[in-house]
C-alpha cells in the first residue's frame, strides 16, 4: 500500500466510509442457536473507534446472554492492496480461547467477510459469516450468520445498534 493510496482512501474512499463508524453505541443483541427460535435478547454497549492513523477500528463491545456478562473485541479494516475487507474478532462467549479471522471483496456494498471455526471434535470446519450494514449516520446493524459444513446459513446474531448522542 502506497501512502498516497492511503491517503485518498482515508480522504473520501473506504477507509473514510469505514470511519463513519466510529462512536458510541447502544442497542440490542439477539443471538440465535436454532435459526427458528430466539435464544436471547439483551442490551448492547459498544465503542469503536479508529486505532493506527485510521487504518483500522476497534470495536469494543458489552452485553449479556442470560445472566453472564460477554464481552468482545473486533478489528476491522480495508486491505487496499488485495481489496479486502479483514477483522479478527474474540469474545468471550462466541469464540472462546480462538481468534477469528475473517475476510471478504471489499466489492460489496458493506462490510461482509467470512471466517471459520472447528467443531472442537475434529469434524469439518463451520463457517461465520459478519457483515456490517449503515443505513444511515446513527444506525449500525451487525448480523452474523453460522454456515454449515453442507452450506446451509442460520441466523446466529443480531446487533442493532443506535449512536450514543455525545454532549459537548
Amino acid at each position: 500500500m502506497g501512502k498516497k493510496q492511503f491517503e485518498a482512501s482515508i480522504a473520501d474512499g473506504g477507509h473514510h466510509r469505514l470511519a463513519q463508524m466510529i462512536g458510541e453505541w447502544e442497542g440490542t443483541f439477539r443471538l440465535w442457536f436454532q435459526s427458528d427460535q430466539l435464544a436471547c435478547e439483551s442490551p448492547q454497549r459498544g465503542t469503536i473507534r479508529g486505532i493506527l492513523d485510521g487504518r483500522f477500528l476497534l470495536h469494543e463491545y458489552r452485553t449479556r446472554y442470560r445472566d453472564d456478562p460477554i464481552e468482545g473485541v473486533a478489528i476491522y479494516g480495508l486491505h487496499l492492496g488485495e481489496n479486502a475487507f479483514e477483522s479478527a474478532w474474540v469474545e468471550s462467549f462466541g469464540t472462546g480461547t480462538s481468534i477469528m479471522f475473517s475476510a471478504g471483496p471489499a466489492s460489496t456494498p458493506h462490510f461482509n467477510v467470512l471466517g471459520s471455526y472447528g467443531d472442537g471434535k475434529g469434524g469439518p470446519r463451520w463457517d461465520w459469516r459478519t457483515e456490517i450494514e449503515q443505513p444511515d449516520r446513527d444506525q449500525l446493524i451487525i448480523t452474523m450468520t453460522n454456515i454449515s459444513p453442507q452450506g446451509e446459513a442460520a441466523r446466529a446474531v443480531e446487533v442493532r445498534y443506535r449512536r450514543v448522542a455525545t454532549g459537548v
